[in-house]
């Protein structure tokens, strides 16, 4: 990456390495963030969210940013867990809403960022990239290409369906049922067809408002848990889908809804995951059949099924999601001192 040229010193300079995966924005905080504490990566996330929120808003918000960005926080990792590699690096996940505990698309920038930064020394044929997030460490692989940094495909933390058949009432459609699937966060996942819409073909802003009633409704209807830590127990989104549960050739279609009805351009790695979960839970497609999924942008990643695990009371299964991340550029932003709308703000 090109060097920056220098800039009139300021009392704050946040450097940026700018990326996208299947069009879901990535930015990457290289320099000048503030020192995030805490003994534990959640630990850190919870500071990041009670004490240092103002820089999310400053990076994820207007001027900067805008309402669908999304950004990453490299920070120092845990000890590794007895029987665990150590992380190579670790992140804590930022966007509109908060501080996500898990991000697909954003791995996948990470293991190529990794690498190309030189972070992680490059090995040929793939590159092993062992990425803590605060749901667990997740090891990516990063292909190799003409001696450059390719496809990333990632190992999710256990994934289970935590529900299946759930009935929630959502005001203005009454009684609906969906599944609930966790991929490193939890998900409501149903076809969009309940709502009388084509996630191809429907107007964006239908199927928002249709995924954020739902999340809306979960969030308020269904408690949620999970065996590692109750910071994961959390709703973060709903996936609608074109009900192609089934495995079939063809990719299957999706868009995420995600925090405060943020939509992802990409397919949702953690929600590939999670619908994996789902599927495989209803015997729908088997231990290492490969599927495709398909964003609202066409972009596509692929996934399958590992091998079957546990997450404390839950049958789970390891899944890998496969994409491919680009470069957008650098950036270096500056706040200075009297500028208080440059603080950051929404206008959605």
């Amino acid at each position: 990456m090109a060097d920056l040229k220098p800039l009139p010193p300021t009392p704050l300079t946040i450097e940026t390495v700018e990326m996208h995966t299947g069009g879901e924005p990535v930015r990457i905080v290289v320099a000048g963030y503030p020192p995030i504490p805490g003994a534990t990566l959640l630990a850190k996330r919870r500071q990041a969210r009670e004490r240092l929120d103002e820089f999310r808003r400053l990076l994820m918000f207007e001027p900067r940013g805008h309402f669908d960005m999304y950004g990453v926080i490299p920070v120092a990792p845990d000890p590794p867990r007895a029987g665990e590699p150590a992380a190579d690096l670790a992140v804590l996940f930022m966007h509109n809403e908060g501080y996500s505990t898990m991000c697909g698309h954003a791995v996948i920038a990470l293991g190529r960022w990794a690498v190309d930064s030189g972070r992680v020394p490059l090995q040929a044929p793939e590159t092993p990239v062992a990425i803590q997030c605060p749901c667990g460490l997740v090891r990516a692989r990063v292909s190799i290409e003409n001696g450059k940094a390719g496809a990333v495909a990632f190992e999710s933390v256990p994934a289970f369906a935590f529900a299946l058949d759930a009935a929630v009432e959502v005001p203005g459609h009454g009684r609906v049922s969906l599944d609930i699937g966790y991929g490193g966060a939890f998900y409501a996942v149903l076809p969009a067809a309940r709502f009388g819409l084509d996630v191809r073909s429907s107007p964006t802003r239908a199927l928002v408002d249709a995924a954020a009633a739902v999340t809306e409704a979960v969030r308020a209807q269904v408690p949620l848990a999970h065996p590692d830590d109750p910071d994961l127990a959390f709703l973060y989104g709903t996936i609608l889908t074109d009900g192609a549960d089934a495995w079939e050739p063809q990719p299957t279609a999706n868009i995420c809804v995600f925090a405060a009805r943020e939509v992802d351009r990409s397919p949702t790695g953690s929600g590939v995951t999670a619908r994996l979960a789902l599927q495989h839970a209803r015997g729908l497609i088997a231990l290492g059949q490969s599927r495709q999924f398909e964003s609202i942008t066409g972009a596509i990643f692929s996934g399958k099924v590992l091998r079957e695990t546990s997450a404390g009371p839950h049958p789970a299964v390891t899944v890998e999601v496969t994409g491919k991340a680009h470069y957008t550029g650098t950036a270096r932003f500056t706040l200075e001192p009297d500028d208080e709308i440059g603080r950051g703000f929404l206008l959605k």
